[in-house]
């Protein structure tokens, strides 16, 4: 678990309030830019795969298709597991691999819904995301009982879709999308201000590197699942 001690605790020696803010803010914008690339190759994957019938075929109409579902989640796992004990470099790389296989993973959205509604949704998400991780990166109030409370709500609303792939209920799926929605909106400035503190408790630039990747993960996560519940709510559909 991240010690999340007061930043006080940091050994930046006599390094000055400006010099760690600047740190802070290269650090925050390279976390962002990690996070950026990943869903631009999320979406080029999903994108490309969907424009093969071939290869939808392939991967959706075999056993394959629960090894691209879920190899992404499988990577979330050892990437969390393994990143002290790997090189940044590498770290890097696994996330790249992870962000192609979540494109292959979601590339069905694109022959559900209208290309417009999507396009409609990923801006009304990106804004929606902006203001949230703003707020997180500036708020002063600790949110770390939040975060845990959306945690615990995060594991009832997988729960809840598990069930509903055996229900399939219209009602149940509209209530999943309404929370999950929520939850993973307060997700991303519970996690902006952790992604802050990582910083302040990192301790070398290769060590900082690594958890700048972890971050950016978390964001890219929050990201897409708050696209893919408001696609469900506000998509447009084939």
């Amino acid at each position: 678990m991240i010690n999340r001690s007061s930043p006080r605790s940091v050994g930046y020696g006599q390094a000055t309030a400006e010099e760690i803010d600047a740190g802070l803010r290269s650090y925050m914008l390279g976390v962002y830019n990690y996070m950026s690339i990943a869903l631009g190759i999320t979406g080029l994957a999903a994108f490309g795969v969907s424009q093969s019938p071939e290869l939808m075929s392939v991967i959706f109409g075999s056993p394959l298709k629960w090894v691209v579902m879920l190899a992404p989640l499988g990577m979330v796992f050892f990437l969390s597991a393994r990143i002290n004990k790997i090189q940044a470099s590498t770290a890097q790389t696994l996330f790249w691999v992870f962000a192609v296989l979540m494109g292959i993973s979601i590339s069905s959205i694109f022959l559900i819904y209208t290309g417009g509604s999507i396009v409609r949704v990923f801006f009304i998400t990106a804004a929606s995301f902006a203001g949230l991780s703003l707020v997180g990166y500036t708020t002063k109030k600790n949110l770390s009982a939040m975060g845990s409370f959306l945690i615990i709500g995060l594991f009832g609303l997988i729960l809840a879709s598990v069930v509903n792939i055996f229900l399939g209920s219209p009602g149940l799926e509209f209530v999943i999308s309404v929370i999950g929605v929520l939850i993973f909106a307060g997700l991303t400035a519970y996690d902006t201000q952790r992604i802050k503190l990582m910083y302040m408790e990192s301790d070398g630039s290769e060590v900082a590197q690594k958890k700048s990747i972890m971050g950016a993960l978390s964001l890219y996560l929050n990201f897409l699942n708050m696209f893919l519940f408001l696609l469900q709510l506000l998509g447009n559909r084939e």
